[in-house]
């Protein structure tokens, strides 16, 4: 069983910055997909960028202005978030998905941008 706990989120002004962090219990290393995915009031969870088979991918919306990453020496995922805009205002939720050992979400972490 691994647990992923997302830090990092928060109040911030458009067109500021913030760094989400998700550290996993266990080893990272040989996961298969590692995401950030985020859910707004009333909408549908999506994805916003994910590293899968070692190929990264972002949702059109975020693509130049989010960037994920990760650390296997410390078993944590970053996704860098840049230039936020109102509408990037969710709950950012962690997956990290194992070929052989499951699939695991984090609590989320609230990110709020203001006007």
């Amino acid at each position: 069983q691994v647990q992923l706990v997302e830090s990092g989120g928060g109040l911030v002004q458009a067109g500021g910055s913030l760094r989400l962090s998700c550290a996993a219990s266990g080893s990272i290393f040989s996961s298969i997909h590692m995401g950030w995915y985020r859910q707004a009031p009333g909408k549908q969870r999506e994805l916003v960028a994910a590293i899968t088979s070692g190929s990264t991918n972002y949702a059109d919306s975020v693509r130049g202005r989010f960037t994920i990453s990760r650390d296997n020496t410390k078993n944590t995922v970053y996704l860098q978030m840049n230039s936020l805009k109102q509408e990037d205002t969710a709950v950012y939720y962690c997956r990290v998905t194992y070929h052989m050992h499951g699939d695991y979400w984090g609590r989320g972490t609230q990110v709020t941008v203001s006007s």
